[in-house]
Parts: C-alpha cells; structure tokens; sequence
C-alpha cells in the first residue's frame, strides 16, 4: 500500500484511500457501493463514479472529470476554486499499450494501478501555471464555446520516476504510461451559429509541469 506526498502533490493508492481516507474524507459503505464525503469548501474533487474491485464508489461532492460551464459567472467560480483548492483526480497507470490514441484501444490496456492524485492549486508555482492557460485560453477564444483540457502526465511521470520502487509487479519494476491524467472545463456560450465550437477549432490544452 503507497501514500507519497508534499505540499503540492498528494499520490494514494485508490484502496488506501479508500479505507484511510485523508483529513476531510469519509467513505460510508452502502452493501457493495462506497460512498465518498468530503467538504466542497476545502477540497475539488473531479473524479467520475467507478468500480473497484470491492464494488462500485461514488464521490458524492464531485464535480467529475469534465466541468461544464455555461456563463462567466460560472467560470469565475470554477476559476476561483481551480486557484484556492486541492484538487483531487483519479488517474491509472498502465502498461505501455495504454498510451495508444485510439481511446477504444487505450481503454481495453491493463491497469496496473490506479491511484488518487491531489494538487495543490494554491501552490504559487501550479496556481501560477493554471492562470496563464487559462488567460491564454480566454484570450485565443473570444466570445465562442470552447474546452481546455489540463494535462497532469508530467506531474506523473515526474512522480514515478521519483518513485521507482513503488510500481511493479513481482519483482519486474516498471515505468508505467499514464490514463486519464487530466480533466476538462467546457465552457457554453448561447450563440446560435457556434461553428468552430462545432468543428472542433476551439479546442484547447496546457499542461502542468513538476518544476
């Protein structure tokens, strides 16, 4: 069983987590469903219903991986929140045919482990980063819908190399490939004729780096 933190970045093994929940957390267990609490006021929490090998688990407070938001009074909160909170996303580690970009063929890839990752979005240098992309985002897409997807691989990766010796399967270590290292904000706007929402072209993505 794993748990690694700092002041930025929080890694738990998801079982762990999940019978040692952290300050803030409960699990309530409802026959075969866990149930997840935690204070909307001190954490975000993105992470999506699953099922782990003791049943299904549900966050009850999450906003889930990908946040819809339909006016700048929406966004203003959700930006906000980004930049004051820890932010809390379930990502797996892989073995290497996961990193494959047909998502059909990454989603059939043997999990090797998945694990609750937090940051801290306070943190000067990560609150830093997350305002220039998403000004940049504002300013690249003026009046339109869009979606900026935030990538925490690197995080990860940085992570894992740190922690080699926590990764393995019997005596074989190894250098897992990352899924679902990241969540989503879709901004909606109410025009009619949204084209390059439509086709596509409003798409965006920053990533987030250790250092």
């Amino acid at each position: 069983m794993t748990a690694t933190k700092d002041s930025r970045i929080t890694v738990t093994e998801v079982e762990r987590f999940l019978t040692e929940p952290p300050a803030g957390f409960s699990v309530e267990v409802r026959d075969s469903e866990r149930r997840v609490h935690s204070d909307p006021e001190q954490s975000l929490v993105l992470i999506d219903d699953f099922h782990s090998s003791k049943g299904k688990v549900v966050f009850q407070c999450s906003r889930g991986r990908d946040v819809k938001m339909q006016n700048l009074w929406e966004y203003t909160s959700m930006r906000k929140t980004l930049l004051s909170r820890r932010i809390y996303l379930l990502v797996a580690a892989c073995e290497e045919n996961c990193a494959q970009t047909n998502r059909k063929e990454a989603s059939g890839a043997r999990v090797l482990q998945q694990y609750v990752v937090s940051i801290n979005g306070s943190d000067p240098f990560f609150k830093w980063q997350m305002e220039r992309g998403l000004d940049w985002t504002i300013s690249s897409i003026v009046g339109e819908s869009y979606r900026v997807d935030i990538d925490l691989t690197e995080l990860m990766e940085s992570w894992a190399a740190k922690n080699t010796n926590i990764i393995s399967e019997g005596l074989t270590k190894t250098r897992p490939l990352w899924r679902d290292a990241s969540f989503t904000l879709k901004y909606y706007t109410d025009a009619l004729f949204d084209f390059p929402h439509w086709f596509d072209f409003s798409k965006r993505q920053f990533k987030l780096r250790p250092t």
